[in-house]
């Protein structure tokens, strides 16, 4: 019998504005027809310098001993943002801890991402509206979360999709495959968007795969599978204008590799500089999203100096509002582990946290004789009182 092809695939590379300032206008498109209207580019702009900025806030917080390790996103600002601009108000966006850009667009306020790293739970109470899931620290829980909110979303009639974000290194966790293997087969529509930026931790992408892409790893589940530069914003938007198409229309998952590069350290825990060398990160930082769309932006006299500088001083307003808020939040009360527990309390949790007592005889003094209800209505009383005093 004759040898045949059993399967054949081509991934597209995407690129629309490169770092050296060339424009396609086949694929982004000129003036009123371009996919992103010059208002929004500015708005867009504008969102990844205050994320800069707060990056740069965050990690003053952190050396400071006002705050715990801290992840910054310098760099990877277009990734998120760009699929945050691209998906609708109520789609799912399931992110990991370097997806602050695509957050705040979507409406989180910054304060909830520095009570996080703070170490103040009710920073990942994320508000509803914004349909986003709180930050994930261990890779590779999130995409299987981001499966099952789909499948719930599919189940209830709805239409909404899930975006989820991951890195390189969380490719190679078995929470990846079994959250695609489970999307492909179920026919599921999430939108799987990896962030390569080269570096799992300390260990390259070279050894983490010896693939050509990342972006072929969705290939084995059936999925269309797309890559792009995840350092230019119309790249990422038209990528994740496609890749929504897709998933909505179809209902099935699909793949996207943004290309970009960690310019800083992993967490305020790293030093890179023992694993990286400066000739690289400097390469990268000639391929800045944020410097590519200013220079674009002056090009197209969209920019100067002047709107620079207001805007500088406007994020440097807000982003020090936001400090305020979050080091000023009134304390926890001892409550507020059982309220936030449930979105209706049981009524054992309901007694446990009346009386903070989990056994019968604490949780109905009455049980009591006489003189050890008093005893016990007395030291009640006095932990009550140090709480207050706490």
């Amino acid at each position: 019998m004759p040898i045949t092809t059993a399967y054949e695939a081509k991934i597209e590379h995407i690129s629309i504005l490169d770092a050296k300032g060339n424009f396609d206008e086949k694929l982004g498109g000129v003036g009123s027809k371009c996919i992103i209207p010059d208002a929004d580019i500015v708005k867009l702009y504008a969102a990844m310098v205050s994320c800069r900025q707060l990056d740069d806030v965050a990690f003053r917080l952190q050396r400071s001993g006002r705050m715990g390790t801290y992840p910054q996103n310098m760099g990877q600002e277009a990734t998120s943002l760009g699929a945050a601009y691209a998906l609708r108000k109520d789609d799912w966006m399931v992110t990991c801890y370097r997806e602050n850009c695509g957050l705040f667009w979507r409406g989180v306020p910054k304060e909830a991402i520095l009570l996080h790293w703070m170490g103040d739970e009710r920073g990942n109470a994320m508000p509803k509206p914004h349909w986003v899931t709180p930050i994930y620290v261990p890779l590779g829980t999130q995409m299987l979360h981001a499966a099952g909110l789909t499948l719930a979303a599919k189940y209830r009639g709805e239409d909404r999709i899930a975006c989820t974000f991951f890195g390189d290194g969380a490719s190679s966790e078995g929470d990846f495959h079994e959250a695609c293997n489970f999307a492909a087969s179920l026919h599921i529509p999430v939108v799987f968007v990896c962030q390569n930026n080269f570096w799992a931790i300390s260990t390259p992408s070279k050894i983490n795969s010896a693939g050509l892409t990342f972006a072929q790893r969705g290939l084995s589940y059936g999925m269309p599978c797309m890559q792009c530069d995840g350092n230019d914003i119309f790249a990422t938007v038209y990528t994740m204008q496609r890749a929504i198409e897709h998933a909505r229309k179809t209902g099935t998952p699909c793949f996207v590799e943004m290309v970009t590069y960690r310019l800083g350290d992993h967490t305020t825990a790293d030093d890179a500089k023992r694993y990286r060398d400066q000739e690289e990160v400097d390469a990268w930082k000639a391929r800045d999203p944020i410097i590519r769309l200013r220079n674009y932006m002056v090009a197209r006299k969209l920019w100067d100096d002047g709107k620079e500088a207001a805007l500088q001083e406007q994020v440097e307003h807000e982003n020090a509002e936001a400090v305020v808020r979050a080091e000023g939040i009134a304390a926890p009360t001892r409550g507020d582990f059982f309220n936030s527990m449930y979105a209706e309390t049981p009524q054992d949790l309901l007694i446990q946290r009346d009386t903070m007592h989990t056994h019968s005889l604490g949780q109905d003094p009455s049980q009591l004789p006489p003189e050890a209800q008093a005893r016990a209505a007395q030291l009640s009383a006095e932990a009550t009182a140090a709480a207050a005093q706490h």
